[in-house]
């Protein structure tokens, strides 16, 4: 299964997954409970800066780097959610709400990029086992909050890869000729995920 995860020795990869898992979604969390205003979205911006400045992804400007990475990878998601905010909701709300979004996925990117998989998906089943007794599946919904978590990224980064073929290609950059492919590599990236549920027998 593809995932995000790259190796590093800094504070964040030194991080048990457990503790590290719900710092990422106390941050997450705070920034999209943040109101639709203006300085919302410096907030948001600020938070993610800083996150990835901080985070220990590598010497000097990496951290940053990899923020730009990450941006760039969802940029479609951010114009397409940018576009109908501020058709249907005006520039402040618009522009406040997009700034969560990115936020959001980015520094939840943090945690993908940070933990392996199986890492993470050892944390979460602990942190359900006590729940199991209620007849929670605590396996499955690891697994679907891992799934969750690192799907999102994974596919931005296929949608770049996407383009940039066809760039390479000199084909024309339209919506129409992007679909095919993305959904190509979009179900493809399914497929992958359903194996290595059947692997972890899960069905």
């Amino acid at each position: 299964m593809l995932t995000l995860y790259r190796p590093g020795t800094g504070w964040l990869h030194r991080m048990p997954a457990g503790p590290k898992l719900l710092l990422v979604l106390a941050v997450v969390l705070g920034v999209s409970l943040l109101p639709s205003h203006w300085s919302s979205a410096a907030i948001a911006a600020a938070a993610t800066i800083g996150g990835y400045t901080v985070a220990g992804l590598g010497p000097g400007g990496s951290g940053i780097l990899e923020l730009g990475r990450q941006v760039h990878a969802i940029r479609w998601v951010i114009a397409i959610t940018a576009l109908s905010q501020l058709v249907f909701l005006g520039p402040e709300p618009a522009l406040a709400n997009v700034a969560r979004l990115t936020a959001a996925i980015a520094i939840a990117a943090l945690l993908a990029l940070t933990t392996r998989v199986t890492a993470l998906l050892d944390a979460i089943e602990r942190g359900l086992r006590p729940l199991e007794r209620l007849g929670l599946d605590a396996q499955r919904i690891a697994l679907l909050l891992t799934v969750t978590i690192s799907t999102i990224p994974v596919l931005g980064r296929r949608a770049g890869e996407v383009r940039d073929a066809q760039r390479a290609r000199g084909a024309r950059n339209s919506p129409r000729t992007f679909v095919v492919p993305f959904l190509i590599v979009a179900l493809k990236h399914a497929d992958e995920l359903g194996d290595a549920l059947t692997a972890r027998g899960v069905r």
